[in-house]
């Protein structure tokens, strides 16, 4: 049996897209990442994947931004049904071909048709929200409040102060970024449907308020304290590419295993 290893973290995609499935720009993003041990995450991914780590350590994500200009095919986007506020909560995956990826377990839209062709088209887990992005005085307020049928579901407000250019990120910014794929269960599979854009403008931030519900509404426990990255940037341009299916290998660690065959070391949880 022949090992795969799982591929470098790089600044630019090892999957060059040369004809675009779909087209999206991410804009006005903030980054915030608590570290979690792999343990408390792995059953929440996808099969076929377990959780992708850092000297021991994975992450949760909470990822505020503009969506601008989703389109099918080449392009171009469309400016108004394609523009929206999102914000998505992630896990870091890798699969048993050694590709990296996120993993989605919610992300809220305040785009009805976008939430729709999301959950049925490409079964992300989507959730219509009413959202804001207000930026005053070089400050960013993302607000979201989750639709309910009950009434008020979860919501999420963050505020952030968007620094200098980072010249030379960390190790960590880029494990944290580089992400050049999802992964997607589909009908029984899981999917990688790859990524390519440029590579992150990146900006140190300082998180002025935080005040979040949706981590803990996608299963995870509700983050308190001080997130250990706070990043922001002003955006890329997006192409997916077509999806690969993630076929289980013999003998390779399962789901719920720890990427790299890394022994998870003592780290802070999430709550």
């Amino acid at each position: 049996m022949t090992h795969v290893e799982t591929e470098p973290v790089t600044p630019a995609t090892p999957r060059p897209v040369r004809r675009p499935s779909l087209v999206q720009g991410w804009h006005r993003l903030t980054f915030l990442h608590w570290p979690v041990e792999p343990e408390r995450v792995a059953g929440l991914l996808p099969a076929g994947t377990r959780p992708d780590t850092l000297d021991g350590v994975t992450y949760v994500g909470l990822v505020p931004f503009l969506m601008r200009g989703v389109g099918l095919g080449p392009g171009p986007g469309l400016p108004y049904l394609g523009t929206f506020c999102e914000t998505n909560v992630r896990l870091y995956s890798v699969d048993e071909q050694g590709r990296r990826g996120v993993v989605f377990r919610s992300l809220d839209a305040n785009r009805l048709l976008a939430v729709l062709v999301g959950r049925w088209g490409v079964r992300l887990p989507y959730v219509w929200s009413a959202m804001r992005l207000r930026q005053e005085n070089g400050v960013l307020t993302y607000t979201t409040c989750r639709r309910g049928a009950a009434g008020r579901g979860p919501t999420s407000r963050a505020v952030v102060r968007p620094g200098a250019p980072i010249a030379r990120p960390t190790p960590l910014e880029h494990f944290l970024t580089a992400r050049w794929g999802m992964h997607v269960p589909w009908h029984g599979r899981t999917m990688h449907l790859p990524n390519d854009h440029p590579p992150w403008p990146l900006h140190r931030a300082e998180l002025l308020d935080l005040d979040d519900e949706l981590v803990a509404a996608a299963g995870l426990p509700r983050v308190q304290g001080a997130p250990v990255s706070v990043l922001y940037s002003p955006g890329v341009p997006v192409r997916f590419g077509t999806p690969a299916v993630v076929r289980p290998r013999a003998g390779n660690p399962a789901a719920g295993e720890i990427s790299n065959g890394e022994a998870p070391s003592p780290a802070p949880p999430v709550a």
